[in-house]
């Protein structure tokens, strides 16, 4: 216990001092699409310009979470959550099997792909990004980017598109050494003071709670601290940035684990890198906040939270 309080002292301070490295390239990066979509966003994603597979990845993610059985309130159907309308014009039969099915993921991946760039086409010229108007295009239609010269000024756009870019980053694979962030050092520290504290299932730290957490309230609440806001739950945490390889991993990344390793909504557990191979978490009910090693059969893979 004295080598591990050791080894967080002096990953703290490492984690304090690191801020520089570059971005990567755009690809799918290991573990971020479940296996069975995995060629499919891969090729498609190629289509057009405006177009990326880990942008297609982001979008397919943000409209159903890779449910090919998604059905929304306003009729939206399938993994890429087509209208009824819209599918009639632009599903494709993407398999060739003779039929468009918007609920089979062969027709209708392909299909949000070709919707995508049929739109990057219709906005072509507009001033700004391509593919943020494209993107616009996508939830407020065409006309009303070319009409404001650029994603409109409606919340609920402006929204989907910052989202879809963000997270581009998560689903990209990257091509240089990952920049560590600034508040590493300061959720570790958040994670450190709760040593000991008992676990909780859907423990968020607060006082109705007794200061107890569960895996992934104990995540959130950690870079809560420091100023970055992620998702409740341990699979939806997975994709609050990009992925750093095991061997590149720094404090204050978290690491996954999962029951699946080919897909990332098996996600079961999450903890918080301090290195040396050791996390911290809030493993299950019984056991207090601790450090465990986190090289395990059912190690998934990590993420390096940002702020943006």
């Amino acid at each position: 216990m004295c080598l591990l309080a050791l080894l967080v002292v002096g990953t703290y301070s490492a984690a304090s001092n690191l801020f520089g490295g570059r971005g990567g390239a755009v690809a799918l990066a290991k573990n971020a699409v479940p296996a069975a979509y995995r060629p499919l966003v891969q090729k498609w994603g190629n289509y057009c310009p405006a177009l990326n597979p880990a942008l297609l990845a982001a979008q397919l993610f943000q409209e159903s979470g890779w449910n090919p059985k998604a059905r929304s309130p306003a009729a939206a159907q399938g993994i890429a959550q087509f209208i009824p309308g819209t599918w009639a014009v632009h599903g494709v039969d993407g398999d060739g099997d003779g039929d468009r099915d918007v609920w089979d993921p062969a027709d209708a991946i392909p299909s949000a792909a070709k919707y995508d760039c049929t739109l990057a086409k219709n906005v072509r010229g507009v001033p700004g990004d391509p593919t943020d108007n494209m993107l616009a295009a996508y939830n407020a239609g065409p006309y009303a980017v070319v009409k404001y010269g650029g994603v409109p000024p409606y919340r609920e756009t402006q929204n989907y598109v910052k989202v879809i870019r963000k997270l581009e980053k998560s689903f990209a694979a990257p091509a240089g050494r990952l920049s560590p962030t600034k508040q590493a050092a300061g959720a570790i520290d958040f994670a450190q003071k709760r040593l000991g504290t008992p676990y909780l299932w859907g423990g968020d730290g607060t006082p109705e709670d007794g200061g107890r957490f569960d895996c992934s309230g104990l995540t959130k609440a950690a870079y809560a601290s420091v100023g970055i806001e992620l998702p409740r739950v341990a699979n939806d945490q997975w994709n609050a940035g990009p992925h750093p390889k095991r061997g590149e991993l720094l404090p204050g990344d978290l690491v996954f684990f999962a029951h699946d390793l080919t897909d990332s909504r098996s996600i079961h557990h999450v903890g918080i890198y301090v290195g040396g191979g050791y996390m911290i978490d809030a493993p299950y009910t019984g056991a207090v906040i601790r450090f465990d090693p986190i090289d395990s059969p059912d190690y998934f893979g990590a993420t390096r939270p940002t702020a943006s």
